[in-house]
């Protein structure tokens, strides 16, 4: 015989395994959202460390090359060098002409130390003079 199945077709069935099957679906349905939300979350998490990574990458390398700007104190001690090395070309271009700038505790400095100068040189020459004169002595008389 064939069973006839109709909108009004009745099934009996207990109401404990009705409840059990609602709870089934209804516990695998929960599962499968939080899954599919655990997806979303680490793909979004993934794209935005790609994005971070790309961002860092171009830093890395445009950074040292300067294409990425200079933070203010680089700028500053630029300018400082810049203005020293100025300075510098002006000393040397003044020192050979001659026109180096000088005031008048370094002139007394300067010839203190020529006239120190000059007293060590002498008493020098004295001391080879007489170590000199003893070693002539010295072989002269026989007594080396």
């Amino acid at each position: 015989m064939a069973a006839k199945i109709s909108d009004d077709t009745q099934v009996a069935m207990p109401l404990r395994n009705i409840l059990s099957i609602i709870a089934g679906v209804a516990i695998a349905t929960w599962a499968y959202f939080g899954i599919i939300e655990r997806l979303n979350s680490i793909e979004t998490e993934q794209t935005l460390m790609m994005a971070d990574l790309e961002k860092n990458t171009e830093f890395r390398i445009k950074w040292p090359r300067g294409e990425m700007g200079a933070l203010p104190a680089d700028a500053e001690q630029f300018m400082l060098i810049e203005h020293i090395a100025g300075e510098l070309e002006k000393l040397s271009e003044d020192i050979e002409t001659g026109k180096a700038p000088f005031d008048q505790q370094q002139a007394l400095t300067l010839q203190f130390y020529e006239t120190r100068i000059n007293k060590l040189e002498k008493a020098i020459d004295e001391l080879k003079d007489r170590i000199v004169n003893n070693h002539y002595d010295a072989v002269t008389n026989g007594k080396h």
